[in-house]
């Protein structure tokens, strides 16, 4: 009996240290984007934040942005603050990742094919990236005060592994969506030992604009008339 009791505690001590799985789907509704193919709900980050306003630990990630085809792959990015983020040039011409909005702001320079630049993101915030070169490019990177998050698939849906009990705030953030709408969404979830699956998150695209942009010295891009840059680029 000794070797079962032993069995036995060890199960829920890996119970315990591993936590609940969070699950759920998300669906985009209103949208008036072009290059989105119908029931395409990629993109969409969701994550949790402790109601008790403490920073939980966040063992920092080495992730990749890659530049390829002249796109940025995957076009979001979530990532634990303090993590870091390659940007390899795959591309067969040059490349200058930069980021001059309201997140970490960045500019990594001219670089060749075959080559790679790297920026560590220190401060949590919502960085939206492009290239110098191409108007057309840009991205998202979400930089979370959480170790728990997850970004939807085409199918919408979305599952955090390892979640420790207690309260949370679940909160959201799509790139074409308002302010408004994303706080109206967030939600407190309580954790305990067993697994969580959301009610169907519904984010709506309505009221939502276009932020024109302009390369890292505040100029238009050049040809001006026809490759203005707008964000986000229409997605391929």
């Amino acid at each position: 009996m000794t070797w079962l009791w032993h069995i036995c505690f060890s199960v829920f001590f890996v119970l315990d240290v591993h936590g609940a799985a969070v699950s759920g789907t998300v669906e985009l509704r209103d949208s008036r984007d072009p290059g989105v193919g119908a029931k395409d709900y990629s993109g969409v980050v969701v994550w949790l934040m402790p109601v008790s306003g403490l920073t939980p630990a966040m063992p920092a990630h080495h992730a990749r942005m890659v530049q390829k085809n002249k796109t940025f792959t995957p076009h979001v990015l979530a990532i634990p603050m303090g993590s870091t983020v390659d940007f390899p040039n795959v591309d067969p011409i040059f490349h200058n990742a930069f980021s001059s909005y309201n997140g970490q702001i960045f500019d990594v320079g001219l670089y060749p094919p075959g080559t790679n630049r790297a920026v560590q993101f220190s401060r949590p915030g919502i960085v939206r990236v492009f290239c110098n070169i191409h108007a057309t490019m840009s991205a998202v990177i979400a930089v979370l005060e959480s170790p728990w998050f997850a970004v939807t698939g085409r199918d919408g849906e979305f599952i955090i592994h390892d979640v420790p009990a207690g309260n949370y705030t679940l909160q959201v953030f799509h790139e074409r969506t308002t302010q408004t709408t994303l706080d109206f969404l967030k939600q407190t979830i309580i954790i305990g030992s067993d697994n969580v699956h959301i009610s169907p998150i519904s984010v709506s695209e309505s009221g939502y604009l276009a932020i024109p942009h302009k390369n890292k010295y505040g100029n238009d891009y050049s040809p001006a008339p026809d490759a203005r840059g707008a964000y986000p680029a229409v997605r391929k």
